[in-house]
């Protein structure tokens, strides 16, 4: 659980001190953001959701783990999704996963509304599509593949 937090503090826009943001941040739904993991269902590399609320138009994400964490500079899988409550979200993981396979998935927003996930960083923490939060939890989940 620590490495998740040094992870998602490596995201967030906080301008404090690394180790407040650690003992604040948290994954989870919020809300008016949220993804529904239980049920989550696997048929080769693509993984369905049952729900995904997301308010605005963004991306369900999917990012790897290594070593025993996420890796929040390459993502394995997106799709976009459209604002508000979106159904049986499927998702394609490349490469496709082995059971047990780690992930973290996540929403982004589509701040340019271009329909193109902008996986582009703009500083040396976040990309253009920035991750969903609301206050200190990142609309986040971490899973092992089924």
């Amino acid at each position: 659980m620590k490495t998740l937090a040094i992870w998602a503090c490596a995201l967030t826009l906080a301008t404090t001190g690394c180790a407040s943001v650690v003992a604040k941040m948290a994954f989870g739904n919020g809300d008016a953001n949220w993804i529904v993991t239980e049920g989550l269902t696997r048929d080769g590399a693509t993984f369905t959701f049952k729900e995904v609320h997301i308010d605005g138009n963004g991306w369900l994400v999917l990012h790897p783990f290594k070593d025993g964490a996420p890796v929040g500079d390459i993502y394995s899988g997106a799709t976009y999704i459209t604002s508000g409550d979106n159904r049986d979200v499927a998702i394609t993981a490349d490469p496709a996963p082995e059971t047990g396979t780690m992930f973290l998935v996540m929403l982004h927003s589509d701040v340019n509304e271009n329909q193109e996930f902008d996986f582009v960083f703009v500083d040396d923490r976040n990309v253009l599509d920035k991750a969903v939060f609301e206050g200190m939890t990142m609309i986040a989940h971490v899973f092992p593949s089924p």
